[in-house]
């Protein structure tokens, strides 16, 4: 009974590590983090009629950095 106790253990372990490990692999994946940083910082390329032409480059500008900065991609 005892070692039957200790396979369920492992079993439930190993099954979470896996799928902690999966979950991560995909969390990661370049695809799903050019995803989530686009839904982040998508508010930020809508343009206000309302706003200048250099007002609106400065926001683009700004938006394009966090996008970059979220993307982990270095800038200069």
């Amino acid at each position: 009974m005892n070692s039957f106790r200790i396979a369920k253990v492992i079993i439930v372990v190993s099954s979470l590590s896996y799928l902690s490990i999966s979950f991560l692999g995909n969390y990661n994946s370049p695809e799903n983090i050019e995803k989530r940083c686009m839904l982040k910082f998508e508010k930020d390329f809508k343009n206000n009629l309302e706003t200048s032409h250099e007002e609106w480059n400065q926001i683009l500008d700004l938006a394009d950095n966090n996008y970059l900065k979220c993307m982990g991609i270095p800038q200069y």
